[in-house]
């Protein structure tokens, strides 16, 4: 699963490939606990075990692809 997020003041955003055992109702459940307050960073792990945080406050947005890794590849 790949996550975008995009970051307050900042043109560039961040984009993750999500362990593919990741349910979207687990990540979307961190989401709305860092965005309602209830935590100040949004702590997430990349597929490769890397862990990485972003402030709460600074969420711009946030877009989840799907959950299937079905992507052309080559030159389709």
């Amino acid at each position: 699963m790949d996550i975008r997020i995009g970051v307050t003041y900042t043109p560039k955003e961040i984009a993750l490939e999500l362990a593919e055992g990741t349910k979207a109702d687990s990540v979307k459940g961190d989401i709305d606990a860092a965005l309602s307050g209830e935590s100040s960073v949004l702590w997430l792990e990349d597929r490769k075990g890397r862990q990485v945080g972003v402030p709460a406050d600074k969420i711009a947005y946030i877009e989840i692809g799907s959950e299937d890794s079905n992507r052309p590849i080559g030159f389709g």
